[in-house]
């Protein structure tokens, strides 16, 4: 595979929205390049997805130019197979690179290994309409490791999938993947997707789930404050 194609984007991009409960992302403009998604955080007012970044280079600098010049603080997130193409192109339209390092991975969710969680550390899992949170807690009920996974039609998004540093190298982040990959199957999902930190990447491959490409994220650089 040369490029990636805009509807694995847009899948993965459906499922993130519901994960976070955010409202489904919108056109960008220039209409076509990207979508518009409102996060509503601080320093993460509005992030837009390029959609086209391989199979139309250019697009990722029309987009690139409208964030270098938002009134909002926004991100731009770019899926890619050329990632030092992209780099060069955000960077010449004057935006910073806060990521380099992410990558957009899928998996056969009915094939996912799966590992519980040794004792102590016990499993919570709460499904609401087509999202499930799994929470594995300590022997004083602490949140050791969670994550979320978000059902939409046959695929099933990932996301925010950590681990306490006090708990770490326990195996907690393989049981949080395998408790979320089986709620995910029996609500009807086939395919996992999830952005995966470089952390994150090992683990993930570990358990069975390829990269279908770099994920690369700026934004306009942020002024310091003055007094």
């Amino acid at each position: 595979m040369t490029k990636i194609g805009p509807e694995l984007i847009r899948r993965w991009l459906d499922g993130w929205t519901v994960a976070r409960s955010l409202p489904e992302a919108e056109p960008a403009e220039p209409a076509g390049d990207g979508l518009r998604s409102e996060c509503g955080q601080p320093g993460r007012e509005v992030e837009v997805f390029a959609l086209r970044a391989d199979e139309e280079p250019e697009s990722v600098a029309r987009l690139a130019a409208a964030v270098a010049t938002a009134r909002q603080i926004t991100w731009l997130t770019v899926p890619t197979l050329r990632p030092g193409a992209v780099e060069a192109t955000v960077g010449a339209a004057g935006l910073e690179l806060l990521h380099r390092s992410e990558w957009l991975m899928a998996t056969d969710l009915t094939e996912h290994p799966q590992h519980a969680p040794a004792p102590p550390y016990e499993r919570e899992v709460r499904t609401e309409g087509p999202v499930t949170d799994v929470f594995l807690r300590g022997p004083s009920g602490e949140v050791a490791a969670r994550g979320t996974i978000a059902v939409v039609g046959g695929d099933a998004i990932a996301d925010r999938i950590e681990t306490d540093a006090a708990h770490r190298r326990r195996g907690l982040g393989r049981a949080v993947m395998s408790a979320l990959a089986e709620a995910a199957v029996s609500q009807g999902a086939r395919t996992g997707l999830l952005i995966a930190s470089e952390e994150g990447q090992r683990l993930y491959s570990s358990l069975g789930w390829h990269h279908e490409a770099d994920v690369l994220i700026a934004r306009r650089p942020v002024a310091p404050a003055t007094r």
